[in-house]
């Protein structure tokens, strides 16, 4: 799997190093002398990548780095790689989402089958995201009254309850339905129910 290994480490010899192994196995490699560096960066959020990351580093520590990433939103994965593992640092890092903590010295084969794991699990969150903002779009679709059929539905209700709640019949529950279901793009209740779930949309307002 290509991508874009962006390389963030104070000694010059390393960042030398890594660059040239990265390279050897098939990958673009950015490199930066400090963390201030990479953040100044343009980085593209389409790009399939991940940041391989000291974690002591003049001016800004490799976890601070990783705080100012996910406060602006950033997704690309991070692999932290150091020589001062510590387990307090390495608790924060994973903690706050960071996809590895490996410690120097690391053979190549250890370094890539980790860079592998970031990538794919970016790969993964990239589908999910993309599938998020599909079920988001549709349900910008439905209107007021088939959000409302859309609600109850998923929370189990019949038509007949349904019609009861609403104030209207049975035949008219039954039409909202089938149009949320095409508009929804989905062939079975199980179907809404999940993206109901996946959305956010079960944990309010139920009974």
């Amino acid at each position: 799997m290509s991508g874009l290994v962006h390389v963030v480490d104070d000694d010059e010899s390393f960042r030398t190093a890594i660059a040239r192994r990265l390279k050897l196995a098939g990958y673009e490699v950015a490199t930066y002398a400090s963390a201030l560096e990479l953040e100044k960066t343009a980085l593209d959020p389409e790009q399939a990548g991940c940041i391989l990351l000291d974690v002591r580093i003049p001016g800004l520590s490799g976890p601070d780095l990783q705080a100012r990433l996910i406060a602006s939103g950033s997704t690309l994965p991070i692999i932290f790689l150091t020589g001062y593992a510590d387990t307090p640092t390495t608790v924060r890092a994973i903690k706050a989402g960071a996809e590895d903590f490996l410690t120097k010295p690391i053979s190549s084969e250890q370094l890539i089958d980790a860079i592998e794991r970031a990538l794919a699990g970016q790969r993964t969150a990239r589908v999910q995201r993309s599938k998020l903002d599909s079920f988001r779009t549709h349900l910008a679709t439905l209107t007021q009254r088939e959000r409302q059929v859309f609600n109850l539905i998923v929370r189990g209700r019949i038509n007949k309850q349904i019609a009861h709640e609403l104030g209207t019949t049975e035949r008219t529950v039954k039409a909202h339905r089938h149009q949320v279901m095409e508009k929804m793009q989905v062939h079975s209740l199980a179907e809404l129910v999940s993206i109901a779930e996946r959305l956010g949309m079960l944990g309010t307002n139920e009974d």
